[in-house]
C-alpha cells in the first residue's frame, strides 16, 4: 500500500467519522424558512382580525392552546362523561373518545414493543383540537363533547351542535388491513357564528411520542418532525436538539415521526395555509420527545366547509410509503443524496434486500446475501485494486532504490517516482480510486441497517433485535466511547477487521511511518458500532471474511512473475511525452527549487 493509497483510505476514515459524529440530521441540513410569506400574499391578507382572535405573535408562548371558554348554556356540551368507541382492522386499533371527537388511542395491532407490550402511538398524553373564534371567544373543540351519530363497522362520525348554531362533525373511516384512516371535518352553518372577517381557523396537534424501542437514547435522536411544502421536496426539525419553525406556505402533510413508526395527517385538498412546528426532549423513559403542530386550515364562510383529510399510523416502510405518492418515504434516512449514498439505498441495497426476503425469513441469511451481492457488484473496483497493489509490490525494490538516492530532496524523489510508474505503466492511485468508489456503498451500509423497520425485532443467533445492539454482558460501570454493555458481533467486527488490516499491511508496500493509519478505523469502529444495529456489525464481520476468500482467489490468479515481466516489458517501449497533471507539477516545483539553490 502506498503512500497515496494510505491517504485515501486515511481521507474515507475522516468522512467515516464525520458521518459517525454528525449522523443526526442538522438544523444546516435543510433550508431555513422561517416567517416567509408565498408570494401571492393571501396568507397575510387573512390574518388582518382583533386581537382576541388572531394568531399569537413572537412574542406569545409558542404553541400555546386556547383555554377552554365555558359560555352560559354551552353546559349541555362542555360538561358530561368521557366515552371511547373503537375502530379496528387487521393492522389498526383506534380509539376515538366523546371529548373532543378525537382519537385518543392508536395501535399497531402487528408490531409490539421491544418488551412485548402493544405498541402504542397515541395515548392519553397526547391530543389535539379546533380553536376556532365563536362570538368573539377563542373555542376549543378538545373542551367539547360528541355524540355518535353514524357508526358502522369501519367508520364513525362525532358531531356537536353548538347552542349559538351550527355544528361540528368529524368522520373517521378505516379500509381493511390498512395503515390509512380516512378523516373529514365538515363545518354545518357556522358562517353566522363565525365572524365574517376571519376566513381561518387552526388545528392545535400536541403529540406525546412514546418510547418503543430498546435503546431510547437512539429512538429520542431518531424522532423529529417532518412535512412538506407544496411543491417543494419534504423537510424536518432537528432530530438532536430542541427545535422550532414558523413558515407561511401551504403545507399538505406534517408527520410525528420517530426511530420505525410515523403518525402523519394528510390534507388531501385543502392544504394548510402555514404552521408553527415545535420540538422539546423529554426526560425519562416513557416519552421521547413533545411534538407539537398548529396548523392553518382557511374558512371560506359557505354553508357547509368540509376538510377532507386522512392519517397514516403505522411502519416507516420504504415500499408502503412510498407507494403512497406523497414522498413520505423521505423520513426514512437512507442517507446524503450528495455523495450517492441516498440512490444507493434506494435502488440497490433496498431493492435487493426485499427480494431476498422473499425465499427466506432469516435475516442474518439475507444479511450474508447482501454482503455477497454488494462484493459481486464492487468485484472490478477491488480486483483493480488489488492489482496495483500487486504491481507497487513489484516496483518496490527500485522505490527503494530512489528513496535511498534522492531521500534528501523530496520533490526530486517524487518526480523520479511519477517517471518510474510513467514508464512501467503503473498508476499509484490504482489502489486508492477504487476504494473511493465503494465509499457510497459503505456508508450507505451504515445508514440502511438501522432504519430498516424489516430487521426490527428479528433475531440471528445470540442477537434477539438486529435493529439495535447484541448484549452478551453488561458492565457494572460506563467506559467513555465505548459504553456499558459487550457487542459480540461488534467485536467479532472489528477482529475480522484488524485482521484482514494486518494481512494487508504485509501484502502491500507500505512506508512504516503510514502503517498507524490503517488501524484507525477498527479501533474508532468499535467504539461507535458497539451501541449501533447489530444487523450492520454482522454485514461488515461478513464482508470481511468474503473479503478474505476473494483476495485468496485474487493471489491465485494473479502471477507475479507473470506481472514483473509485463512491467519490463513496458519499459522497453518508447517512453510518452505527455506528462499527467501532477508530473507536470512536481518537475516545474524541482525547477524552482533548483534555480533557488543556484541564487
Amino acid at each position: 500500500m502506498d503512500k497515496n493509497t494510505v491517504t485515501g483510505i486515511s481521507l474515507i476514515a475522516i468522512i467515516l467519522i464525520a458521518s459517525f459524529y454528525f449522523f443526526g440530521p442538522k438544523k444546516s441540513d435543510k433550508p431555513v424558512i422561517v416567517n416567509k410569506v408565498d408570494s401571492s400574499q393571501q396568507v397575510a391578507s387573512k390574518k388582518n382580525a382583533s386581537a382576541d382572535t388572531t394568531k399569537k405573535t413572537a412574542s406569545d408562548t409558542s404553541l400555546q392552546k386556547a383555554k377552554p371558554v365555558v359560555l352560559t348554556g354551552w353546559e349541555s356540551i362542555t360538561q358530561g362523561v368521557k366515552k371511547e368507541y373503537t375502530l379496528e382492522n387487521a393492522k389498526l386499533r383506534l380509539r376515538v373518545s366523546s371529548k373532543g371527537g378525537m382519537i385518543d388511542y392508536a395501535e399497531l395491532k402487528t408490531y409490539k414493543t421491544s418488551d412485548k407490550k402493544p405498541l402504542v402511538l397515541i395515548d392519553s398524553a397526547s391530543h389535539y383540537g379546533y380553536q376556532m373564534p365563536i362570538r368573539g371567544q377563542n373555542i376549543n373543540t378538545e373542551s367539547l363533547y360528541f355524540t355518535p351519530v353514524a357508526q358502522t363497522a369501519n367508520s364513525i362520525t362525532m358531531a356537536v351542535h353548538l347552542p349559538t348554531g351550527g355544528s361540528i362533525a368529524q368522520t373517521y373511516t378505516l379500509k381493511d388491513s390498512d395503515y390509512q384512516v380516512g378523516y373529514k371535518l365538515v363545518l354545518d352553518s357556522m358562517k353566522d357564528v363565525i365572524p365574517n372577517n376571519i376566513n381561518y381557523f387552526f388545528l392545535n396537534w400536541h403529540g406525546a411520542i412514546l418510547s418503543n424501542e430498546h435503546d431510547s437514547s437512539i429512538s429520542k435522536i431518531n424522532t423529529t418532525i417532518h412535512y412538506r411544502n407544496v411543491g417543494e421536496t419534504p423537510s424536518y426539525l432537528s432530530e438532536t436538539k430542541d427545535d422550532q419553525e414558523t413558515f407561511k406556505k401551504p403545507t399538505d402533510w406534517v408527520s410525528f415521526k420517530q426511530q420505525f413508526f410515523c403518525q402523519t395527517l394528510i390534507s388531501t385538498e385543502k392544504p394548510f395555509e402555514d404552521a408553527e412546528l415545535s420540538t422539546e426532549l423529554t426526560t425519562g423513559h416513557v416519552y421521547n420527545k413533545k411534538l407539537k403542530a398548529e396548523l392553518t386550515l382557511p374558512y371560506g364562510h359557505s354553508q357547509s366547509e368540509t376538510y377532507n383529510m386522512k392519517y397514516y399510523f403505522g411502519p416507516l416502510d420504504y415500499h408502503v410509503l412510498s407507494n403512497m405518492n406523497l414522498n413520505l418515504e423521505r423520513q426514512i434516512p437512507l442517507g446524503w443524496s450528495f455523495f450517492l449514498i441516498a440512490w444507493v439505498n434506494r435502488f440497490i441495497v433496498i431493492p435487493a434486500f426485499g427480494f431476498l426476503s422473499g425465499f427466506t425469513s432469516n435475516y442474518g441469511i439475507i444479511i450474508l446475501l447482501i454482503a455477497l451481492y454488494i462484493k459481486l457488484l464492487t468485484l472490478p473496483f477491488t480486483y483493480k485494486s488489488y492489482l496495483s497493489s500487486a504491481k507497487m509490490r513489484v516496483l518496490k525494490p527500485e522505490l527503494d532504490e530512489l528513496k535511498t538516492k534522492f531521500g534528501k530532496e523530496p520533490t526530486k524523489l517524487q518526480s523520479e517516482q511519477m517517471k518510474l510508474y510513467r514508464k512501467a505503466g503503473v498508476s499509484p492511485f490504482g489502489g486508492c480510486l477504487p476504494l473511493l468508489l465503494q465509499f457510497p456503498i459503505l456508508i450507505s451500509m451504515y445508514r440502511f441497517f438501522p432504519s430498516s423497520i424489516e430487521l426490527r425485532q428479528q433475531g440471528f443467533l445470540w442477537a434477539k433485535d438486529l435493529s439495535t445492539y447484541d448484549s452478551i454482558y453488561t458492565l457494572p460501570f460506563n467506559i467513555p466511547a465505548y459504553g456499558d454493555h459487550v457487542s459480540l458481533f461488534c467485536i467479532l467486527m472489528t477482529i475480522s477487521t484488524i485482521i484482514y488490516t494486518y494481512i494487508n499491511n504485509q501484502l502491500t508496500p507500505q512506508q512504516s511511518e503510514f502503517k498507524w493509519l490503517s488501524y484507525i478505523m477498527p479501533i474508532f469502529l468499535l467504539g461507535v458500532f458497539n451501541k449501533y444495529a447489530a444487523g450492520l456489525s454482522i454485514y461488515y464481520f461478513f464482508f470481511n471474511i468474503l473479503t478474505f476468500i476473494q483476495q485468496y482467489i485474487f493471489k491465485q490468479l494473479i502471477d507475479e512473475k507473470k506481472l514483473i515481466a509485463q512491467i519490463e516489458e513496458n519499459k522497453k517501449k518508447p517512453a510518452s511525452n505527455k506528462k499527467s497533471r501532477l508530473q507536470q507539477r512536481l518537475e516545474d516545483m524541482q525547477k524552482q527549487q533548483q534555480a533557488r539553490t543556484r541564487r
